[in-house]
């Protein structure tokens, strides 16, 4: 039996490195972000239903959701917000459950699910045996996504406030690395000791 590993992290702490890094180790990754974002790109599973139910406008030029469109209609409307997860969210839990099968097909012995609101949803909490956090200062966060991602301190500092507190996603895990000051091999070091307690 494999065994199931949430990992998540705010933005900027390094997730997305050490996932690389338990997939290098031998770990099936399961990523319910891009998944997600698969639904309602260009083809997606989602896009006929979503027109369906709030017009050809949300549909961008390149054929795909027009993204900032319909997060403008969801902030201002929750419900909305609402319909379009009854929408995605089993879409994406079936092609979740598909990777799974097929990770367990090949042998794997640890799966790990990216999930970015593994603790804002509460629902993964019982679908993961061990929850892993990546974990830095709020700053190294901003210093971090400022740096790859040209957008300005203050809209960094906005989207972390928007997702769970820090505090909060400690207090769910299991396991945290500290991906503070940290060199790349040193992070490595880190995620080997974990993926040796996955039975990686």
């Amino acid at each position: 039996m494999a065994v199931r590993i949430g990992l998540t992290g705010g933005i900027g702490s390094g997730k997305s490195t050490v996932l690389q890094m338990l997939v290098e180790h031998g770990a099936a990754a399961v990523d319910a972000d891009a998944i997600s974002r698969a639904t309602t790109a260009p083809g997606g599973a989602a896009l006929a239903h979503i027109v369906a139910r709030f017009g050809p406008e949300f549909m961008a030029a390149d054929g795909g959701l027009d993204r900032a469109r319909m997060r403008e209609r969801a902030y201002a409307h929750p419900e909305a917000r609402r319909e379009l997860e009854r929408i995605v969210h089993p879409l994406v839990g079936e092609e979740i459950a598909r990777q799974v099968d097929a990770a367990l097909a090949a042998g794997a012995r640890c799966i790990v699910f990216d999930i970015p609101l593994l603790v804002e949803t509460g629902r993964w909490r019982a679908q993961v045996d061990r929850v892993l956090v990546v974990d830095c200062e709020p700053e190294t966060q901003v210093a971090r996504v400022t740096a790859r991602s040209g957008l300005a301190p203050d809209e960094v500092r906005a989207i972390i406030a928007a997702q769970a507190p820090r505090a909060l996603r400690l207090a769910a895990a299991d396991l945290v690395i500290c991906n503070e000051g940290l060199s790349l091999e040193a992070l490595r070091n880190e995620v080997e000791q974990a993926a040796r307690s996955f039975g990686l």
